[in-house]
């Protein structure tokens, strides 16, 4: 049994520090190696990445043959085994450097678990070793034009004919849209199914497959090296046993993750947040004014203040969380919690920080607006906060 890692920080407040109750030696290492190879070959690049909106298809395959991707894939399909904590560590430290590595994580620990759980063993031994190693990158395409969060009501229709599916529709703001070799598609089995989430099915759909294209790839305010892409089906041919789980049931399929999904969304923004803070606390103990660093000046101090309580209790109650979930315990609503409050406060805090960097702020040379940019999508991913509201409200009864 691996012991876990005790803080070394001499202030046990140290909101930078990256130890959580959840993590052991092994979790660290991990960690660290992890840095080691993101210093090598995402830092160097990601520049270059965000103006050009593209992550070079070849970073995930590198990341496969390291080890870094799906961690928590059962061994005989090429995995590691590791616990939910590895995937948050993936999280973490991709976050750091910027939103725009979102596609790693919706593959290793979004889309891949929905094979793990309902996939065949056929299924599961024709893909699963290829995700692990980069060779095969996923994306699951939910969002149609016109439809948001209410999967119940897309349109993309999938008709059964012989052995094959024949899907017809569109799909929209797919990250890894543009890099992708396997779609995870949300489809409408059975048009006439009252209610009508049980006419949703999930068909995995192959990038090379006869009448599937990817159409633009989207311009975004931020994340901008994640691709982004719209998905056309024109009579799309896919077999029949590429059908995910049982047809109908692609509603309840997409609900069982979700959880998991917002806590890897509360995470990232409190990762973002994290790095936020620690810039801007570093930038106004440098940054003079009417002769004194602004880290003098009260309302500096109170805003400081202020945002490392937020950030602290954020932590705290996002830490828990993650301990029920690694329990297997149902938390629904509490995750909705995390994930609407954490996203917000990490949207106000990056306007707070760039205030605090002046003029400065607004330029590119600065994370901090690159923080801006990419942190505003975070309160709409994952279901949007006033979907979670929703969720919280139905919990109460009302």
């Amino acid at each position: 049994m691996s012991k876990t890692v005790k803080s070394t920080t001499k202030n046990p407040f140290d909101l930078f520090n990256t130890h959580r109750p959840f993590y052991s030696q092994e979790h660290e290492m991990f960690r660290s190696s992890l840095r080691t190879f993101i210093k090598k070959e995402v830092l160097p690049y990601y520049e270059e990445w965000e103006e050009n909106g593209y992550i070079p298809r070849e970073l995930y395959t590198k990341m496969g043959k390291q080890g870094f991707l799906c961690p928590q894939v059962d061994p005989g399909y090429g995995g590691l085994g590791l616990d939910f904590g590895f995937n948050l560590v993936l999280s973490e430290e991709l976050s750091r450097v910027g939103g725009g590595t979102a596609g790693v994580n919706i593959h290793s620990s979004i889309v891949v678990p929905y094979l793990e759980t309902y996939g065949t063993q056929e299924q599961k031994e024709k893909y699963l070793q290829k995700c692990v190693n980069g060779e095969i990158l996923t994306a699951v395409a939910m969002t149609e034009p016109g439809t948001g969060s209410d999967l119940a009501s897309v349109r993309t229709a999938a008709v059964q004919i012989g052995d094959h599916y024949v899907i017809n529709g569109q799909k929209t703001f797919i990250t890894n849209g543009i890099n992708a070799d396997l779609f995870f598609v949300v489809v409408k089995t059975d048009p006439n199914a009252t209610p009508a989430h049980k006419g949703v099915s999930v068909i995995m759909v192959d990038g090379d497959s006869p009448g599937f294209s990817r159409g633009r790839k989207l311009k975004k305010l931020g994340m901008r090296s994640s691709d982004t892409a719209e998905l056309i089906f024109e009579d799309a041919s896919v077999p029949v046993s590429n059908l995910l789980g049982e047809e109908g049931k692609g509603f309840y399929i997409l609900m069982d993750k979700l959880q998991q999904e917002r806590i890897l969304a509360a995470n990232a923004a409190f990762a973002q947040a994290q790095e936020m803070l620690k810039s801007t606390i570093a930038y106004v103990k440098e940054r003079q004014a009417f002769g004194k660093p602004i880290s003098s000046f009260q309302n500096t101090q109170f805003q400081m203040a202020e945002m490392a309580t937020e950030l602290s209790m954020a932590r705290s109650f996002l830490d828990n969380l993650v301990n029920l979930h690694m329990k297997g315990e149902n938390i629904v609503t509490q995750v909705s919690m995390a994930k609407w409050w954490i996203t917000d406060m990490a949207r106000r805090m990056a306007a707070r920080c760039l205030q605090l960097y002046g003029g400065y702020g607004f330029m590119e040379e600065y994370p901090v607006a690159r923080r801006y940019r990419d942190i505003a999508v975070l309160p709409i991913a994952a279901g949007s906060n006033e979907i979670m509201k929703n969720i919280i409200a139905k919990s109460l009864g009302l």
